[in-house]
């Protein structure tokens, strides 16, 4: 099996990041629209420091946008992945574990106690994943969207991550 190194995003990550974002775009995953070509990855409020990429054999896989939960100091310790997407050929090489397990110890290392996620009620393969680093379900916000004609569950995780485990 091929290994799996994780790395904070670069730059030069745009195309790829950009072109696989649109390549891989489901309602499965994701509530807004599909990106249009040519929109660049990175902007202004989705910087580069704050993705996690996975790199198989040289070649980015995935990524995972990390960001603190609010701007609040009182929430200063709590921080959120905003998405989470594995390119299908990475799938199934632990591609999104490692990027979960190293979003833990990335927030454990800037002295973040919690780490949330909002992932859709109907996304399976996503909630297994996101249990299976720790993850439980704090909340539901019951038919919160209204995708593809079906009512859709917006369902918040989150685990502590100053503790082992």
């Amino acid at each position: 099996m091929p290994v799996v190194e994780i790395r904070m995003s670069l730059p030069g990550d745009d195309a790829v990041l950009a072109e696989m974002d649109r390549r891989c775009w489901s309602e499965l995953g994701f509530v807004g629209p599909r990106p249009e070509p040519g929109e660049p990855f990175f902007d202004a409020t989705h910087r580069p420091c704050d993705f996690l990429v996975p790199v198989v054999d040289g070649k980015v896989g995935g990524y995972l946008r990390l960001v603190p939960a609010t701007s609040l100091e009182s929430n200063a310790h709590v921080w959120q992945i905003q998405g989470l997407l594995v390119d299908e050929w990475a799938r199934g090489l632990g591609a999104g574990r490692a990027l979960l397990d190293a979003a833990v110890q990335t927030v454990r290392g800037r002295g973040g106690r919690r780490l949330t996620l909002r992932v859709l009620g109907h996304n399976a393969p996503a909630r297994r994943l996101y249990e299976r680093a720790g993850f439980v379900v704090e909340g539901v916000l019951p038919e919160e969207f209204l995708i593809s004609g079906g009512y859709v569950d917006d369902v918040l995780m989150g685990r502590r991550v100053d503790l082992d485990g």
